[in-house]
């Protein structure tokens, strides 16, 4: 755990589920994504954002944020990590999804 000026440091993990099915859908995604990227969050995967926090109070300032730019359908869980806990995640990465491109072929010239 690292200490920032007498406190814990943290990082917030953002996790959505929105719906994308209509326009009006989409520009609610949208607006919620932007402002979590305003905020300082990184992208993670699809739908799961980061950040890091250098205090609980500045972890709560954040959480609220993240509730306010709330969009009207879906599902947001946030949670809360110490430095340390961040650290012991285990990435694993498996097979490409798809079928990789061919490199083009080199053009000659008669």
């Amino acid at each position: 755990m690292t200490i920032f000026g007498g406190f814990r440091t943290l990082w917030i993990i953002a996790m959505f589920d929105l719906p994308t099915d209509t326009a009006y859908a989409r520009r609610c995604y949208t607006q919620f994504r932007q402002e979590l990227l305003k905020d300082g969050f990184i992208m993670m995967q699809f739908s799961v954002y980061a950040r890091h926090c250098a205090s609980e109070e500045n972890a709560v300032v954040h959480k609220k944020r993240i509730q306010l730019a709330l969009p009207p359908k879906g599902e947001v869980r946030v949670v809360t990590l110490t430095d340390k806990q961040y650290e012991r995640m285990d990435i694993f990465w498996g097979k490409s999804r798809g079928k990789k491109e061919a490199p083009p072929e080199q053009i000659g010239f008669f």
